[in-house]
């Protein structure tokens, strides 16, 4: 190997290169010159035979070489792949292949529509993390220390103080703890729970809870007006809504709500169990002691509400089965196109 050896190949590769007319020929030249058992990797093993004295030369007129055919390559390459020229790698004469179009997931698709009704009477999106503080799961929503949700066959505990949140409930803490009132926002979210899989329940499920805190009288009456109008503008206006005396630990009082069957009207059958209703979701006025946790006046005002997003999307597409919704069959999900 010599010197004019080297620059006749540098020539006569860029020459090559510079000839190709497609991208099987660029490849087929990448190869000769640059792959594996190629003209340039033999050229280096050659280096070895080479005067010690004279190495230095050789190795500049080898990376030159080197240098040249990949700037070459790639030149042609780009000029190659416009598909301005002929392509053997395509076809354009064959017929296109329909794959269909998607469709948002029912989850998706209540978390969307839940959002847009709720940013029309002025609430904002908050978001929190999955793993939360002790704190800001259980103590700030005064939640016993002897509380059952406590408990490690309810809670996925990861540690002393921390968990995986088994509500959305700390966004709302972790707001009030930012900035003062008013507070008006939802917070969408996955929870978890040590909850067994079955038709209805799920360890990995998603929730919507609603928080609206002012310095102004915020009442009851404002907190179901505001759930009526949600209920009417995601299931339809025939729908009704039913308000239940109930119990949670950060609101007081607290209602259960619930929303008529929109598969029998109200008339009963096997979703709603013959009631006619079917409990959507929990609320109440906020309880003084939590404002007290993230250092409000007690004498704030609000409500806060939450609802399970899996339960609306059965509701509203009459899924009996909520292992359906993750199953990931396609056959099924195309019902939702």
């Amino acid at each position: 190997m010599t010197l004019e050896e080297i620059a006749a190949a540098k020539a006569a590769a860029t020459a090559e290169i510079s000839a190709a007319k497609t991208p099987a020929e660029v490849e087929n030249a990448r190869i000769k010159y640059v792959g594996r058992n190629g003209l340039l990797p033999a050229m280096m093993k050659g280096l070895r035979d080479v005067a010690p004295a004279d190495k230095p030369a050789f190795g500049q007129a080898l990376n030159a070489l080197r240098t040249a055919v990949e700037a070459a390559l790639e030149e042609r390459k780009a000029a190659t792949a416009g598909g301005t020229g002929p392509c053997e790698a395509f076809d354009f004469s064959m017929p296109g292949n329909w794959r269909g179009t998607g469709s948002i997931h029912p989850v998706s698709e209540v978390i969307e529509e839940t959002t847009r009704i709720f940013a029309q009477l002025g609430f904002t999106v908050e978001d929190g993390p999955d793993i939360e503080t002790e704190f800001n799961n259980f103590d700030a929503l005064n939640t016993a220390k002897h509380h059952p949700s406590r408990d490690e066959r309810d809670t996925f505990w990861l540690g002393p103080e921390l968990l995986l949140r088994t509500q959305t409930s700390p966004v709302q803490i972790r707001a009030m703890l930012a900035r003062k009132p008013p507070v008006r926002i939802i917070n969408p979210g996955r929870c978890y729970r040590r909850d067994t899989t079955d038709a209805t329940h799920a360890a990995n499920f998603h929730q919507i809870e609603g928080l609206y805190v002012d310095v102004k009288p915020v009442s009851l009456a404002d907190l179901k007006s505001t759930l009526s109008h949600f209920a009417r503008k995601m299931m339809g206006d025939s729908v009704n809504v039913r308000f239940r005396p109930h119990f949670f630990p950060f609101t007081e009082p607290s209602v259960e709500v619930d929303f008529s069957c929109h598969v029998c009207k109200g008339k009963g059958c096997a979703v709603c169990k013959q009631s006619g209703w079917i409990e959507v979701m929990g609320a109440g006025i906020v309880d003084t002691r939590v404002f007290e946790k993230v250092g409000y006046d007690p004498e704030c005002f609000g409500y806060a509400f939450g609802m399970g997003v899996e339960r609306i999307a059965m509701i509203k597409h009459g899924v009996t089965d909520l292992r359906l919704l993750y199953a990931n069959d396609l056959r099924y999900l195309r019902e939702f196109l």
